[in-house]
């Protein structure tokens, strides 16, 4: 017997009630509806439609879908197309795959700060890129990059990351030509990650500074400057 195919709508419909409320105050109204959404799509919650034969008078019925872009269901057509347009768009060159993710300090403060610290994640990460790779000392180009938020990790836990692809190489200030990375090699991991890091802790300072943070339960008591230095004081010394 064939095994069952999983699927997360089966997930969230067995087991969705549970998590809701084992989670109560964790979750927010845009996390609820994406869950009632997948629970509900290609379902007769939704209605449907009937498909017949004219010849042999064969029905098929098939039940609307939700189309939240969130849904496995709903998206895989669109994820097909939207990487068929970006293949479109490659350049004949190298490609890099660049990483840049929060310590667990800083994800923490991000999940209460979603919005903000996020926002930031993307801001460090490119103008991180854009300033060493503009530097004659490393490539000395202007670069473009496509970027990609992931907020969960392999193991199903909170690790917010962006992932960047990049091409190896740019064009000169004067936009005159192309101006190519080593094979294989593109900027210093070193070098990048220690920008990266100043531009993030500065950036969480400055959301600090204006207002744009909020804390509640253990973390309730970085409201206090001092207290959110001390917390992140020990990355500044992290690699």
């Amino acid at each position: 017997m064939p095994r069952p195919k999983l699927e997360v709508a089966g997930i969230f419909r067995t087991h969705g009630v549970t998590y809701r409320r084992d989670h109560a105050g964790h979750l927010n109204l845009p996390q609820l509806k994406v869950m009632s959404a997948i629970e509900t799509c290609r379902t007769a919650a939704l209605g449907g439609h009937v498909s017949a034969c004219t010849k042999c008078d064969h029905q098929h019925i098939a039940y609307n879908s939700f189309r939240n872009r969130h849904c496995p269901k709903c998206q895989g057509a669109a994820a097909k197309d939207w990487m068929l347009a970006r293949m479109e768009d490659l350049l004949p060159v190298e490609y890099f795959h660049v990483v840049f993710t929060l310590p667990a300090q800083i994800a923490d403060i991000a999940f209460q700060n979603k919005a903000a610290v996020y926002g930031l994640l993307f801001k460090a990460s490119a103008q991180t890129l854009l300033t060493i790779a503009a530097d004659p000392k490393h490539l000395g180009a202007r670069i473009g990059m496509t970027s990609v938020l992931h907020t969960w990790g392999s193991a199903m836990t909170h690790h917010p990351h962006v992932h960047v692809i990049v091409p190896g190489g740019g064009v000169s200030s004067h936009g005159t030509r192309w101006i190519a990375c080593r094979p294989g090699f593109f900027l210093s991991v070193k070098v990048l990650s220690r920008l990266f890091r100043r531009l993030l802790l500065e950036g969480l300072s400055r959301l600090l500074s204006a207002g744009r943070l909020r804390f509640f339960g253990d973390l309730t008591k970085l409201v206090d400057p001092e207290a959110f230095a001390a917390h992140l004081a020990p990355l500044r010394k992290a690699e």
